[in-house]
Protein backbone atom coordinates (compact mmCIF):
# COMPACT_ATOMS: atom_id res chain seq x y z
CA UNK A 1 0.00 0.00 0.00
CA UNK A 2 1.68 3.34 -0.78
CA UNK A 3 1.76 6.16 1.90
CA UNK A 4 -0.53 9.31 1.95
CA UNK A 5 2.39 12.42 1.60
CA UNK A 6 0.72 14.42 4.43
CA UNK A 7 2.57 18.11 4.72
CA UNK A 8 1.89 20.49 7.60
CA UNK A 9 2.35 24.29 8.24
CA UNK A 10 1.34 27.79 9.83
CA UNK A 11 1.73 31.06 8.47
CA UNK A 12 0.53 33.25 10.74
CA UNK A 13 -1.27 32.12 13.66
CA UNK A 14 -0.40 30.84 17.13
CA UNK A 15 0.12 27.40 16.27
CA UNK A 16 -2.78 25.87 18.49
CA UNK A 17 -4.29 24.06 15.58
CA UNK A 18 -0.84 21.75 15.67
CA UNK A 19 -1.17 22.01 19.36
CA UNK A 20 -4.65 20.62 18.83
CA UNK A 21 -2.82 17.61 16.08
CA UNK A 22 -0.70 16.64 18.72
CA UNK A 23 -3.16 16.40 21.04
CA UNK A 24 -4.79 13.19 18.75
CA UNK A 25 -2.03 11.24 21.09
CA UNK A 26 -2.29 7.76 20.82
CA UNK A 27 -3.92 7.80 17.54
CA UNK A 28 -1.58 8.93 15.83
CA UNK A 29 0.20 5.54 16.29
CA UNK A 30 -2.54 4.47 14.42
CA UNK A 31 -2.28 7.08 11.26
CA UNK A 32 1.42 6.93 11.24
CA UNK A 33 1.86 3.91 9.11
CA UNK A 34 -0.82 5.60 6.58
CA UNK A 35 1.29 8.18 5.81
CA UNK A 36 4.80 9.93 4.92
CA UNK A 37 4.82 12.92 7.05
CA UNK A 38 7.02 15.35 4.05
CA UNK A 39 7.16 18.49 5.50
CA UNK A 40 5.84 20.75 8.99
CA UNK A 41 7.36 21.62 12.14
CA UNK A 42 7.87 18.14 13.43
CA UNK A 43 10.18 17.30 10.06
CA UNK A 44 13.38 18.70 9.39
CA UNK A 45 12.59 19.43 5.43
CA UNK A 46 13.40 22.93 4.38
CA UNK A 47 11.56 23.17 1.22
CA UNK A 48 8.09 22.22 0.46
CA UNK A 49 8.09 19.28 -1.40
CA UNK A 50 5.92 18.47 -4.69
CA UNK A 51 3.12 15.92 -4.86
CA UNK A 52 2.11 16.23 -1.90
CA UNK A 53 -1.33 14.15 -1.49
CA UNK A 54 -2.82 16.48 1.49
CA UNK A 55 -1.62 19.88 2.81
CA UNK A 56 -3.15 21.08 6.53
CA UNK A 57 -2.04 24.55 6.70
CA UNK A 58 -3.26 27.15 9.87
CA UNK A 59 -3.07 30.86 9.84
CA UNK A 60 -3.91 33.76 7.65
CA UNK A 61 -2.11 35.24 5.30
CA UNK A 62 -0.55 38.63 6.49
CA UNK A 63 2.64 38.66 4.98
CA UNK A 64 4.62 38.25 1.80
CA UNK A 65 6.22 35.38 2.90
CA UNK A 66 3.38 33.51 3.51
CA UNK A 67 1.89 34.59 0.24
CA UNK A 68 4.65 32.96 -1.60
CA UNK A 69 4.18 30.14 0.44
CA UNK A 70 0.74 29.31 0.22
CA UNK A 71 1.02 29.27 -3.25
CA UNK A 72 3.52 27.01 -3.40
CA UNK A 73 1.96 24.79 -1.40
CA UNK A 74 -1.34 24.78 -3.50
CA UNK A 75 0.35 24.49 -6.43
CA UNK A 76 2.08 20.99 -5.18
CA UNK A 77 -0.26 20.09 -3.13
CA UNK A 78 -3.80 17.80 -4.51
CA UNK A 79 -6.14 18.42 -1.30
CA UNK A 80 -5.54 21.55 0.95
CA UNK A 81 -7.41 22.00 4.03
CA UNK A 82 -7.85 25.32 5.61
CA UNK A 83 -7.17 24.41 9.46
CA UNK A 84 -8.52 26.65 11.78
CA UNK A 85 -10.03 30.41 11.89
CA UNK A 86 -7.11 31.84 11.25
CA UNK A 87 -7.01 30.04 7.91
CA UNK A 88 -10.83 30.05 7.45
CA UNK A 89 -11.62 33.82 8.17
CA UNK A 90 -8.38 35.53 9.07
CA UNK A 91 -9.43 35.90 12.63
CA UNK A 92 -7.19 36.83 15.37
CA UNK A 93 -4.57 37.88 12.61
CA UNK A 94 -6.88 40.26 10.89
CA UNK A 95 -7.72 42.29 13.62
CA UNK A 96 -5.35 44.28 12.39
CA UNK A 97 -6.53 45.00 9.24
CA UNK A 98 -9.18 48.21 9.97
CA UNK A 99 -5.06 49.55 11.15
CA UNK A 100 -2.79 50.89 8.05
CA UNK A 101 0.13 49.13 7.63
CA UNK A 102 2.18 51.95 8.21
CA UNK A 103 0.99 53.20 11.51
CA UNK A 104 1.28 49.45 12.80
CA UNK A 105 4.59 49.45 11.35
CA UNK A 106 5.47 52.98 13.22
CA UNK A 107 3.80 51.76 16.26
CA UNK A 108 5.59 48.55 17.13
CA UNK A 109 9.34 49.36 15.60
CA UNK A 110 9.29 52.95 16.36
CA UNK A 111 7.00 54.12 19.33
CA UNK A 112 7.52 51.10 20.97
CA UNK A 113 11.18 49.91 20.56
CA UNK A 114 13.31 51.06 23.20
CA UNK A 115 16.56 51.12 20.89
CA UNK A 116 17.30 50.45 17.20
CA UNK A 117 14.34 52.98 16.55
CA UNK A 118 12.88 52.34 12.97
CA UNK A 119 11.02 50.25 10.56
CA UNK A 120 12.96 47.15 8.93
CA UNK A 121 13.11 46.94 5.91
CA UNK A 122 15.39 43.68 5.90
CA UNK A 123 14.81 40.43 7.30
CA UNK A 124 11.11 41.11 8.63
CA UNK A 125 8.98 40.38 5.68
CA UNK A 126 6.88 42.50 4.19
CA UNK A 127 3.31 42.77 5.73
CA UNK A 128 0.39 42.63 3.51
CA UNK A 129 -2.06 45.50 3.71
CA UNK A 130 -4.82 42.76 5.17
CA UNK A 131 -3.96 39.94 6.55
CA UNK A 132 -6.48 37.45 4.66
CA UNK A 133 -8.19 33.64 5.10
CA UNK A 134 -6.20 31.06 2.44
CA UNK A 135 -9.50 30.90 0.18
CA UNK A 136 -9.22 34.35 -0.73
CA UNK A 137 -5.38 33.30 -1.70
CA UNK A 138 -6.04 29.80 -3.36
CA UNK A 139 -8.06 27.43 -3.87
CA UNK A 140 -9.11 25.79 -0.73
CA UNK A 141 -10.67 22.00 -0.68
CA UNK A 142 -12.03 21.79 2.52
CA UNK A 143 -12.25 24.45 5.81
CA UNK A 144 -12.06 23.14 9.01
CA UNK A 145 -13.16 26.11 11.43
CA UNK A 146 -12.01 26.24 15.43
CA UNK A 147 -10.00 28.23 17.35
CA UNK A 148 -8.72 25.40 17.84
CA UNK A 149 -10.76 22.56 15.75
CA UNK A 150 -10.88 19.97 18.10
CA UNK A 151 -8.36 16.79 18.27
CA UNK A 152 -11.30 14.56 17.32
CA UNK A 153 -12.46 16.55 14.56
CA UNK A 154 -8.81 16.97 12.73
CA UNK A 155 -8.38 13.06 13.46
CA UNK A 156 -11.90 12.51 11.93
CA UNK A 157 -10.82 14.58 8.88
CA UNK A 158 -7.42 12.94 8.56
CA UNK A 159 -8.77 9.65 8.34
CA UNK A 160 -11.67 10.51 5.69
CA UNK A 161 -9.59 11.79 3.18
CA UNK A 162 -6.80 9.24 4.01
CA UNK A 163 -9.69 6.89 2.74
CA UNK A 164 -10.56 9.00 0.07
CA UNK A 165 -13.89 11.11 1.24
CA UNK A 166 -14.53 14.33 1.51
CA UNK A 167 -15.51 14.77 5.57
CA UNK A 168 -18.90 15.67 6.43
CA UNK A 169 -18.58 18.38 8.73
CA UNK A 170 -21.99 20.08 8.85
CA UNK A 171 -22.76 18.89 12.32
CA UNK A 172 -19.27 18.35 14.10
CA UNK A 173 -17.63 21.68 12.90
CA UNK A 174 -17.97 24.92 14.75
CA UNK A 175 -16.10 28.42 14.92
CA UNK A 176 -14.36 29.62 17.97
Amino acid sequence: MTKARLATTWLDGCSGCHMSLLDIDEALVAVAPLIDLVYGPLVDAQEFPQDVDVAIVEGAVSNQDDLEKIRLIRRNSHILVALGDCAVTGNVPAMRNPIAVKTILERVYVEGADTGKGIPTEVVPALLKQALPLHDVVKVDLHLPGCPPSARLILFVIKELLEGRVPDLKSSARFG
